[in-house]
């Protein structure tokens, strides 16, 4: 897979017609596809309801460091998105990187930080897509200093499920 299609940023649109990641983590579990739930919202202001499929995980020899991992498509149906939420305090310059199976995805920027955390977020294309379907693990890094990345797994089980089960 070409690294640019994993760099190739979206930018957040204001609140992406009011829907924050902290949003649809609150929503109401619709379902649970392997180690991912089907989470559905509707935002303030909103008339349609917004789902996404979530998984939350901790580093598994930091517990302190977590994140939010939520696939979601948009409102008109045309762009897939990956956003991923890590707490403050990690190095932002360095970006998010993306290890799928021992294999490089490359890295991403952050885009915001909320109250709660920084958000990287990628367009998933076809590619991207692919791979997480057919993967088995995916290791998000983010880093505490220039040289100390912490990866943390997500587990891809039940990805291709979850993601079909998406309105």
């Amino acid at each position: 897979m070409n690294v640019r299609y994993f760099i190739q940023l979206l930018v957040l649109a204001i609140g992406f017609a009011g829907l924050s990641s902290a949003a649809l983590a609150q929503g109401v579990v619709r379902s649970e596809h392997g180690d991912w739930q089907l989470s559905c919202d509707t935002p303030p202001g909103a008339s349609f309801e917004q789902c996404a499929i979530i998984q939350n995980v901790t580093a598994e020899d930091q517990p302190n460091v977590g994140l939010s991992v939520i696939v979601l498509k948009t409102a008109d149906q045309q762009s897939r998105l990956l956003r991923v939420l890590v707490p403050l305090g990690v190095l932002l310059p360095n970006g998010l990187g993306l290890n799928v199976d021992g294999t490089d995805m490359g890295r991403v920027a952050f885009v915001r930080c909320l109250p709660n955390g920084c958000i990287a977020e990628v367009i998933m294309d076809d590619d991207l897509l692919s791979v997480l379907e057919s993967g088995e693990t995916a290791i998000f890094v983010v880093f505490k200093t220039p040289e100390e990345g912490i990866g943390i797994p997500v587990s891809l089980n039940g990805f291709t499920e979850g993601f079909d089960a998406l309105p």
